[in-house]
């Protein structure tokens, strides 16, 4: 299982295992993390599981397809590394990924 870290906005860190196959999203959902909602379950229709994948960790997690980048114009204070994390996979590659949180879903 990779280790995953989670960073809110105030800084707050939290590390987890989350098991393979497993979006971030609910890596998040599961360990009560607070900063990421997921409002839709994990459907890419709300964009309230907003993330940013730091530079040295968004080649494992891939680029955004369309319809994320639809959505994510719908989340506060879009980025450069903004995703969605219910669109993102964990995979054996993931170890150590750091993903950190906007100051708010909203």
């Amino acid at each position: 299982m990779p280790r995953i870290t989670y960073i809110e906005y105030n800084g707050t860190t939290h590390v987890i295992d989350v098991p393979v196959g497993t979006s971030i999203m609910q890596g998040a959902v599961n360990h009560l993390i607070p900063g990421i909602e997921g409002d839709c379950g994990g459907l890419c229709a709300c964009g309230t599981c907003h993330v940013y994948i730091p530079e040295p960790f968004r080649a494992l997690t891939g680029a955004a397809e369309e319809l994320e980048q639809g959505m994510l114009q719908f989340a506060f204070d879009v980025r450069e590394g903004s995703r969605l994390s219910c669109q993102i996979t964990v995979s054996e590659g993931m170890e150590g990924l750091v993903v950190e949180m906007p100051k708010r879903q909203y």
